[in-house]
């Protein structure tokens, strides 16, 4: 009988949300917890990467948190930002966030249409063969754009910013769950990071997502309940919903 459930993620803002109705139709308890957060570089950690931001003339960026330690760390190495960078965006969200560190110009940023596909930007990058691509990534991140870039004749940089680390388990919160949601490879590691001595026994484990799939097998956890693209169910909510209804 699954009563108490793990989400390695912050709590909703809002009352009426996919959890809420899991603990409404179901009467269990959910809970939440960040398995993991962000640190950025402090300024002489980046600079053994051995890149000079300014030696380019565009910048990459697939997040708010990417032009957020961007921009911070050229403050801290007392880097101008020329008036000249362009900035290339996988989406409008992310284009209209730089307003917070520039003089925004249309022409002087860049991003899809729709969706959020670098694929999208190629025509405009084709159109300015002479730029020089800095991207910003975290440490944490696969080589599938930089690869896409490199196929469309693109040359692209790339330049850790900021890292994912584990967060601490609070000592005095016991971690006694009957099932635990994880949603990235990145919360795996935190989960046995956590608890090296932990045994999963009756714990269920559900997933989300190949990455976090993967990292499960590889850490020799089982897993009990799947969701993500191209499966059954598209969101952990859906998954575990149907599970309780079969099995609680």
């Amino acid at each position: 009988m699954i009563k108490k459930i793990l989400f390695s993620q912050p709590r909703p803002e809002t009352a009426h949300n996919p959890y809420s109705r899991l603990e409404e139709q179901f009467g269990v308890q959910c809970e939440f917890y960040q398995f993991i957060h962000v640190e950025g570089l402090c300024a002489r950690e980046f600079r053994q990467q051995h890149i000079n931001p300014l030696e380019y003339t565009a910048v990459i960026l697939n997040s708010r948190l990417g032009a957020e330690h961007y921009f911070r760390l050229c403050e801290e190495m007392r880097l101008a930002v020329p008036e000249t960078m362009h900035y290339y965006c996988n989406s409008e969200q992310v284009g209209l966030y730089l307003q917070k560190f520039i003089n925004y110009r249309k022409r002087k940023v860049f991003f899809p249409e729709t969706g959020n596909k670098f694929e999208d930007l190629l025509p405009a990058m084709h159109r300015r063969p002479n730029e020089r691509y800095l991207m910003v990534l975290s440490d944490i991140h696969t080589n599938d754009q930089i690869d896409m870039f490199a196929e469309n004749g693109i040359e692209v940089q790339p330049a850790i910013m900021y890292r994912t680390v584990t967060t601490p388990w609070p000592a005095d919160k016991p971690f006694d769950y009957d099932l635990v949601a994880l949603f990235t490879p990145a919360g795996v590691t935190s989960l046995r990071e956590n608890f090296p001595e932990w045994k999963q026994g009756k714990t269920l484990i559900a997933a989300f997502g190949e990455g976090t799939i993967r990292a499960l097998e590889d850490a020799g956890y089982r897993i009990d309940i799947e969701a993500g693209p191209g499966r059954t169910f598209a969101s952990l909510p859906m998954a575990i919903a149907d599970y309780l209804e079969k099995n609680n």
